[in-house]
């Protein structure tokens, strides 16, 4: 096969990737991706990379890929907080959230070398929080709070001020938000 015959491919399978994307409004893995594709999930990730080069608003969430489009779930009130937790209390917090009506859009930690790392989570309901879970425990990865002493701050936004002032009480309750 020829050179220029291998990057037609590449090409293709990268605006099919970014097809698939723009069609879903749910995350998509990069294992479905590759198993879809019929390439190795490295493959996809190197895809995704040069779609995101080209700035295409593609997110790697906790989930899988997604294309952020205008529509994207904008709610009314966003704030950030900052919480203190071993890994092991990660579910009851993020079930905490999403009980009380939270969407949570992210998890941040500050690293002493590398700054803030983000990492995109998206997670608005208890079945979200579960495949997270499962996610997690399966990979056997660990969650970016063991970096920092379980310090770490997350975005959250929900469509009324009273739903995260009442998920900040019960996080407070519950010994997990950190104090002011």
């Amino acid at each position: 096969m020829s050179q220029s015959s291998k990057k037609m491919k590449a090409n293709e399978r990268r605006e099919h990737v970014l097809s698939l994307l723009k069609q879903r409004a749910e995350p998509v893995t990069g294992s479905s991706l590759a198993e879809e594709m019929k390439v190795t999930r490295q493959v996809i990730v190197g895809d995704v990379s040069l779609l995101k080069a080209r700035n295409e608003p593609i997110v790697a969430t906790s989930q899988g890929y997604m294309y952020m489009t205008d529509a994207k779930e904008d709610l009314a009130f966003q704030r950030t907080i900052v919480c203190q937790h071993p890994g092991e209390e990660t579910e009851k917090e993020l079930n905490i959230l999403v009980d009380h009506g939270v969407h949570v859009q992210d998890v941040v930690v500050e690293h002493p070398i590398y700054g803030d790392l983000t990492a995109q989570l998206r997670i608005s309901n208890r079945r979200d929080v579960k495949k997270f879970i499962q996610q997690v425990r399966s990979t056997q990865a660990s969650f970016l709070l063991e970096l920092t002493d379980g310090i770490h701050t997350h975005t959250i936004a929900s469509d009324s001020r009273e739903a995260l002032d009442e998920a900040e009480a019960a996080l407070e309750e519950a010994g997990i938000l950190m104090e002011k």
